[in-house]
């Protein structure tokens, strides 16, 4: 690849008062390209879109200011931080016809891979580091809607991961708008977008991205595509008018409970017959919401607080298979069996809330909103946290994680403090008295 601008040079912009040193380049697309950039010693992320982009995407420029202005909605969006051109004198060092502009933002670290690698098997995750992905990407969604803004184009080419703990990084926020705004050039990405995009029928915006957001929580759960079962495979060439009749005119989900034509092949999308059983009606319910009903109604498809709240709920129920020791999500109406091995699941102990009920497994969590109903879902600040211990697996405790000191009340009666950062052995607790409310052991 030809880069457009001078790795290990340095560049002076209109917009800073020192030189920006290119470092080395990180990569590229059809928009442009991107680099790891030095300025005032600290290194960041730098833009720099091709001439062919800019002339698609007159409002681009517009679009990058209203969003520099307005700052990120949450933690979760790498967001533009400032819009670049270069001065006179830095121009010709560019390898364009036309000089144009790029935005900076903060770097990706290293240990953050793209989701593709997760869709495709290529990294190891647990299930806790997947749902949890699934939550903040509903979290992000909810920040961006909140502000009155829609992303357009939503893909697995955006996320991005953390495996040990799930958190996400959501990259390309050029696109963001004010929703029912200008459309501008950009409609969505195939197997992504909604059908109503795809067909021209609408322009990308809020309700769009509900579909998308769908559309890729239900590909880190299941690994496969939601529309693509036995009707792709009757297709012989999965042409431009094909896409269009699978995602647009004649979409049927693979899970329709209504109509099973559509369904999963057992040879050719196993993926997706071997991960629908692991997760619980709740999360079942909301995929149909959006992909049944949803598909042609966009005001049914399932909200991002809708998702939150089912993905938080099922990180609650979380367990582990005493027999194999694999993660299992069982709800009232699921068997009550290991999805992985079969074997029947044991009685385990339950953290009882003033909102809610968390399993005590190892690395379930105790967040504020589980004490109070009028503080949303969360999973930044945990109060608490379930751990195994160290020696043997099958003793589990309770780790304070807040700052204040906590009571414990004994079977036998009897009281004892539990400091920050300590732990105490459930086995013999009945309840804990924290400053955020009561936790009762049920057994």
């Amino acid at each position: 690849m030809t880069w457009i601008l001078p790795l290990g040079e340095s560049l002076q912009m209109e917009e800073l008062s020192s030189p920006m040193r290119i470092r080395r380049a990180l990569g590229g697309g059809t928009q442009g390209q991107v680099f790891a950039v030095e300025v005032d010693g600290e290194t960041l992320a730098l833009k720099w879109y091709l001439p062919a982009c800019l002339a698609r995407d007159p409002q681009l420029a517009r679009r990058l200011s209203d969003s520099i202005r307005a700052t990120a909605p949450n933690q979760d969006f790498l967001w533009p931080i400032a819009l670049l051109h270069p001065t006179a004198a830095s121009r010709g060092q560019i390898r364009c016809r036309d000089a144009g502009f790029g935005y900076l933002m903060d770097l990706r670290p290293a240990d953050y891979v793209g989701a593709h690698e997760h869709v495709a098997g290529r990294i190891e995750i647990s299930l806790r580091s997947v749902l949890r992905a699934c939550f903040f990407l509903a979290d992000a969604f909810h920040a961006l809607h909140l502000r009155g803004l829609c992303y357009k184009d939503i893909s697995l080419g955006n996320l991005f991961l953390q495996p040990g703990s799930g958190r996400i990084l959501i990259c390309d926020n050029d696109n963001v708008d004010v929703d029912g705004r200008d459309p501008g050039s950009v409609l969505g990405t195939p197997g992504f977008m909604a059908p109503e995009v795809l067909l021209g029928q609408a322009c990308p915006g809020a309700d769009s991205d509900l579909f998308s957001l769908a559309v890729l929580i239900f590909r880190l759960l299941t690994r496969h595509d939601p529309l693509r079962g036995q009707r792709e495979l009757a297709i012989r060439c999965l042409d431009e008018p094909a896409r269009r009749r699978l995602y647009g005119e004649d979409p049927l989900f693979i899970f329709d409970p209504a109509d099973p034509s559509n369904r999963p092949d057992p040879i050719e999308h196993t993926a997706a017959l071997i991960t629908w059983p692991i997760y619980p009606e709740r999360l079942k319910d909301l995929f149909e919401q959006t992909f049944c009903r949803g598909l042609r109604q966009p005001s049914q498809r399932a909200l991002t607080g809708q998702w939150r709240r089912a993905l938080s709920i099922t990180l609650d129920q979380r367990q582990l298979c005493r027999a194999c020791g694999q993660e299992v999500f069982p709800d009232d109406q699921s068997a009550r069996t290991c999805w992985s091995c079969g074997s029947p699941l044991q009685p385990v102990l339950r953290l009882q809330l003033a909102h809610g009920e968390v399993i005590a497994a190892p690395d379930n969590e105790l967040h504020p909103h589980h004490f109070d109903a009028l503080v949303p879902e969360s999973l930044l600040t945990p109060l608490a946290r379930v751990e195994a211990h160290p020696v043997d697996p099958s003793i589990v405790g309770l780790r304070n994680l807040s700052p204040e000191l906590w009571s414990v009340e004994l079977i036998d009666g009897a009281v004892v403090p539990l400091q920050p950062q300590k732990t105490c052995n459930l086995a013999p607790v009945r309840r804990l008295t924290t400053p955020a409310g009561a936790i009762t052991v049920l057994r």
